[in-house]
């Protein structure tokens, strides 16, 4: 048996011995190429974060600038760089509705989720309360890879080859209205999902719990959509019971809602946020984690030699990841492309309600916000996710690349979307429900 040499991330590699992975060989605006030069719309934005499209010179530019200048330098111990500098600043000008006052690089979602953690169990220490320390996460939720990040997340079988994980974590129901915890039956939803998060702190005392974490929709757990009341009732338990609430925003943040932040768009102010994804469009990799400014002042207040925060990525503040985020926030604000998203979204979002009509008896649940959509299907007698797995398939098989999550069609195309390409994905998500179906 010969061995495959690249170990492929989420990838069944025995799957792979024949045939050898897919090679995207090129890509330009919201469509991707094979090695063979057949094309493909990317309904999923290579992995919910193409938001600007591909091919833009302007980043490329920004980037080989940047790269004659200063390709990297570290960032511990005081030093420094332009674009970091200037990225971190404009963040937080963004932010400020957000009601955020610093930022924290690192280099992804996860760990930009696990300095999030680390940040909120310090916090209380630093505030004398060493025994605030619980997390509470949800079902469903994906919130990285690492450690930390794994133990908050909900989907079961992404922890379980990995237990024992952190201890002191909680896990409350998702806001999931198609598979309520509370009420599988009825279309009514009471919010008790949210009074669970109540419950969980009461039972588990307010005094030892640190912080909850959420994504305004949950992506990965197959784009979890919550009624509009749901974040903004947990948000006020959490400060209630003096709990830090974080946001990740790894998915929904820099536009794929029609905002620049889920949390805007529900209505909340975090105390902490994460980014990663949309933050470069992907060009180059780059993670961030904001801050309230009470959490950053409590920081730089104890009393204390060398570093208040023992925390650092080599590549933190990258100038070249730095650049290109700076080039891709140019290019969200220059082309209007929360708007844009927004607008396209609402296209989207009537296409799917047809789509639903007419496949009734097949689609328990068609839904988007802004360009983060999900098709639900019926699973078939073979098995859950074996429909959606078919699905993803005659899909690809027809030009249109999508992520199943079980019997969930996900999608998240690029912000840059038009029209004409959303008929297209339709005309693909129609062809697949009749293929199915049958």
């Amino acid at each position: 048996m010969s061995v495959a040499k690249r170990w492929g991330p989420y990838t069944q590699m025995s799957s792979l011995k024949e045939t050898g992975p897919m090679i995207i060989d090129r890509a330009q605006g919201v469509y991707v190429w094979d090695e063979a030069g057949r094309r493909y719309l990317d309904a999923h934005a290579g992995l919910w974060l193409a938001n600007i499209g591909y091919g833009r010179s302007e980043i490329i530019d920004a980037v080989a600038l940047q790269a004659q200048k200063l390709s990297w330098f570290s960032s511990f111990g005081g030093f420094s760089n332009r674009p970091s500098m200037a990225l971190a600043e404009r963040l937080i000008n963004l932010l400020e509705p957000d009601g955020m006052g610093s930022v924290f690089f690192s280099n992804d979602g996860s760990e930009a989720v696990e300095t999030a953690l680390k940040i909120s169990r310090q916090y209380w220490k630093a505030r004398g309360m060493a025994q605030k320390f619980k997390l509470i996460g949800r079902h469903h939720a994906y919130h990285g890879v690492t450690m930390g990040a794994l133990s908050v997340a909900g989907i079961t079988l992404n922890r379980q080859a990995f237990e024992p994980l952190l201890t002191g974590v909680r896990h409350a129901p998702a806001p999931y209205r198609q598979h309520c915890t509370f009420h599988p039956n009825d279309s009514i939803c009471s919010l008790a999902c949210a009074r669970e998060v109540e419950r969980i702190i009461q039972f588990e005392g307010s005094g030892t719990v640190a912080a909850f974490i959420a994504e305004p929709i949950q992506a990965a757990g197959g784009v979890i959509i919550p009624s509009r009341d749901y974040l903004r009732q947990v948000r006020d338990i959490c400060r209630r019971y003096d709990v830090l609430f974080i946001a990740d925003e790894v998915v929904t943040g820099f536009g794929r809602l029609g905002d620049w932040t889920g949390s805007r768009y529900y209505g909340i102010q975090p105390d902490l946020m994460t980014f990663a994804k949309g933050i470069t469009s992907g060009y180059l990799p780059l993670g961030a984690t904001a801050v309230a400014p009470h959490i950053m002042e409590t920081f730089i207040a104890q009393s204390q030699d060398g570093p208040e925060f023992r925390h650092g990525n080599t590549y933190s503040g990258h100038p070249l990841a730095s650049a290109a985020a700076l080039a891709n926030i140019d290019i969200i604000e220059n082309e209007g492309l929360l708007e844009h998203a927004a607008q396209m979204g609402d296209y989207l979002h009537r296409q799917l309600l047809s789509l639903s009509s007419q496949f009734s008896a097949l689609v328990t649940d068609a839904d988007c916000v802004g360009l983060l959509g999900r098709v639900e299907i019926i699973s078939s007698s073979e098995g859950a996710g074996k429909r959606g797995a078919k699905m993803a398939r005659h899909m690809l098989d027809n030009g249109v690349i999508v992520r199943p999550v079980g019997d969930v069609i996900t999608l998240s195309p690029p912000l840059i979307i038009t029209e004409p390409e959303i008929d297209f994905l339709i005309d693909a998500l129609r062809e697949a429900l009749q293929a199915v179906g049958d």
